[in-house]
């Protein structure tokens, strides 16, 4: 179940990033409010993973779940660009997760 609870902080991490960047600096309430709250659910779910996982190894998943998620999402829908080797560098991230996952014990 910490896995699940640390994914799922991971992905609502490219939620609020996103959130971040549509908050116009907080200008904009509801879309503040809304990021806010995306910022408390993720870590909530970090939180609850870090007590099965050593923090490390949740914590890189965390942060590499959340950079990749977001920069997918930036190229494939906010027309940021798009390059053969910042496709390469985020599969190797995404490799890395798998890896830290692979080769991570879950604490009783």
């Amino acid at each position: 179940m910490a896995w699940m609870y640390l994914v799922m902080g991971g992905l609502l991490e490219v939620l609020w990033a996103i959130g971040l960047k549509y908050s116009d600096g907080f200008s904009h309430p509801l879309i503040s409010v809304l990021t806010i709250m995306g910022i408390a659910t993720s870590f909530y779910f970090f939180a609850k993973a870090l007590k099965y996982l050593p923090v490390g190894t949740a914590y890189a998943i965390f942060t590499g779940l959340g950079a990749a998620g977001t920069a997918i999402i930036g190229m494939v829908y906010l027309n940021e660009s798009v390059s053969l080797i910042k496709v390469f560098f985020i599969l190797l991230l995404i490799s890395s997760i798998i890896g830290l996952k692979l080769n991570s014990k879950e604490e009783a």
